[in-house]
């Protein structure tokens, strides 16, 4: 068995870590659009590598390469994709020798287009190629697993998934909902979850919307499937300029309240998305260690 999904079998949910794109910025670097958090590649790698670093430090079990923009439908250029791909690759896999802990490297995959605007989203065909050569360059760079991330329609996030399905690689899917807990194309989450199924993604999950606001479509996830799931909220709001204004009032102790409930309702795997930090993954592993240990070494 691949050691992620040996290790996704056992009862320990994961810690997924937090944000890149925004903790770029909070460190002083633009992360301007189109491109967002893939220009730290190109001008600070180094520092990727440093929020990596904080990541794992903080207790990340899963680490996220910084390749949420680097398709070449972004970048232009196969060429300068597949180096950005591998670079950010490699930087994951520095942090961890760096450190010197365990730790699994999941390949982002972000929509081709922007994130809340699934109008946007080109044709199934372009969108099955654009996301096949990304995967493809993350496998051969040596990532653990991939994890589609951010999806706002089925048939991007089901491209990415049969991408991966194709290299033998475990995925996890991700989609972002609205208001009424649809994916924000308007496709129902039961669609959404009977379309992928027959793929067999490792784990199924939300992300991007509003912490506070995880807790119902998690609970409906999980009465559509057995497969694990999992969730990682934001904090803040989009800005045309910046990219993201994060919202300080979501502490990491304020998360670590939200993602208690959310291991009540069987996810599996906990990180956080934009606007977060290294301590609130600190945060999450404090969570994780005082509930495994309570229910798994209960006081003499």
């Amino acid at each position: 068995m691949n050691t992620f999904l040996e290790r996704l079998s056992r009862p320990e949910p994961l810690v997924l870590d937090g944000a890149t794109g925004t903790e770029i910025n909070r460190r002083g670097v633009e992360t301007t659009l189109p491109l967002w958090s893939a220009g730290a590649l190109r001008t600070h790698p180094a520092l990727v590598r440093d929020i990596h670093i904080d990541y794992l430090r903080a207790g990340a079990d899963i680490i996220t390469t910084n390749t949420f923009r680097t398709h070449a439908h972004n970048l232009g250029t196969m060429e300068e994709a597949r180096r950005l791909t591998r670079l950010a690759t490699e930087l994951a896999q520095q942090a961890i020798e760096a450190v010197g802990q365990p730790a699994f490297v999941a390949g982002s995959v972000a929509p081709l287009e922007e994130c809340y605007a699934p109008e946007l989203t080109p044709s199934e065909a372009y969108c099955q190629r654009e996301q096949a050569r990304i995967v493809h360059d993350l496998v051969e760079s040596g990532v653990d697993l991939i994890l589609i991330e951010t999806m706002n329609t089925i048939y991007e996030a089901r491209a990415a998934a049969e991408a991966a399905r194709a290299e033998g690689m475990p995925f996890i899917v991700s989609f972002v909902l609205d208001e009424a807990g649809h994916v924000l194309s308007g496709e129902t989450l039961p669609a959404a979850v009977e379309s992928l199924a027959p793929l067999q993604p490792a784990a199924l999950m939300i992300n991007c919307i509003p912490t506070r606001k995880v807790e119902e479509p998690l609970k409906r996830l999980r009465g559509l499937t057995d497969r694990p799931i999992g969730a990682y909220g934001n904090m803040g709001l989009v800005d045309d300029d910046v990219g993201w204004t994060p919202d300080e009032n979501m502490t990491p102790a304020h998360y670590g309240h939200q993602a208690a409930i959310w291991l009540a309702l069987g996810a599996q795997i906990i990180g956080s998305c934009c606007g977060s930090t290294p301590a609130h993954t600190g945060a999450l592993r404090q969570l994780v260690d005082r509930q495994y240990q309570d229910e798994h070494h209960p006081p003499r």
